[in-house]
């Protein structure tokens, strides 16, 4: 039965005979556990003896590639390191992005980019505060306030370690908001803003004294990634909010809509726009609306 496992998972793949997998099987019978629990000894060199060079050969090649993306990761961070002058390799990138429109349902998103990754359970939403009128840098500095206490409070919490460096979306004025939370605290943090073009593109990296950094593809397209990432994040948030504000303000004062017919006409139609727009016939169609 082994032997027929064998042949099936590997037989194709590496064109084994029915030999190899029966020798591959009994390999495996070798390791099993008996039913007493003790563990079944085998010297690595029996071991060797029975793989197939092919399946050694097929690890080789994933144990290959695996360090190649190794590789990439650690040459990306070592790039931007020298692009931002920084004296140590930024392990822990944070980025920020507000969104609101005109002023209503402000929130921001951030996204941590670790070791090269964009870790998106890292990912953070925050409603804002204290800004009561639509005046994005004043968002900012008060989300970096927040953001940045929770780690000096609480550095095993859910925020982790403070970041080595922080990106904001957008040019010098969210820069300089960064920087006066940053020095609240009299941190050290260095501030990048990420500058998009006219087609809301990412076009570049800008230090605090407004010049736009000079970048390589490879390292463009992470940080554009990355600023897609946070976007999405802020954006998400803010729609959830204006949806459910908008639900609660128009729905809720229909005579005879309740909680169940609430969620019948979302889940027909997705918004309270697309009910609007529905004619009688779609409506009545909906279960439970009559």
């Amino acid at each position: 039965l082994i032997a027929s496992y064998y042949c099936y998972l590997y037989g194709k793949k590496f064109n084994l005979d029915y030999v190899s997998c029966a020798r591959a099987a009994m390999l495996h019978d070798l390791f099993l556990y008996d039913w007493r629990g003790s563990k079944k000894k085998l010297h690595l060199k029996h071991f060797h003896a029975f793989l197939h060079p092919q399946i050694a050969l097929y690890n080789a090649e994933k144990l290959f590639n695996l360090n190649n993306k190794e590789k990439d990761k650690y040459n990306v961070i070592n790039e931007l390191k020298e692009v931002l002058k920084m004296e140590k390799v930024p392990r822990k990138i944070e980025c920020y992005d507000i969104s609101n429109i005109s002023g209503e349902y402000m929130v921001a998103g951030m996204c941590v980019m670790q070791d090269g990754v964009i870790k998106k359970n890292l990912s953070r939403r925050f409603k804002i505060k204290t800004v009561y009128n639509q005046d994005d840098p004043r968002c900012m500095e008060e989300v970096i306030t927040r953001r940045l206490k929770h780690s000096i409070e609480n550095p095993k919490g859910g925020f982790g370690i403070l970041p080595d460096v922080i990106f904001a979306d957008g040019g010098i004025t969210q820069i300089r908001a960064t920087k006066k939370a940053i020095q609240k605290y009299d941190l050290n943090i260095p501030v990048f803003g990420m500058v998009k073009n006219d087609k809301h593109q990412t076009r570049a990296l800008m230090d605090e004294n407004r010049k736009e950094l000079k970048i390589s593809p490879r390292l463009m397209n992470l940080i554009t990634n990355f600023q897609d990432t946070v976007h999405d994040t802020a954006i998400t948030y803010h729609r959830k909010l204006r949806d459910k504000a908008i639900t609660k303000s128009e729905l809720d004062e229909i005579d005879g809509i309740g909680k169940v017919k609430k969620q019948a006409l979302l889940k027909a139609f997705g918004s309270v726009e697309k009910i609007k727009q529905a004619s009688i016939e779609d409506l009545i169609n909906v279960k439970g609306i009559n």
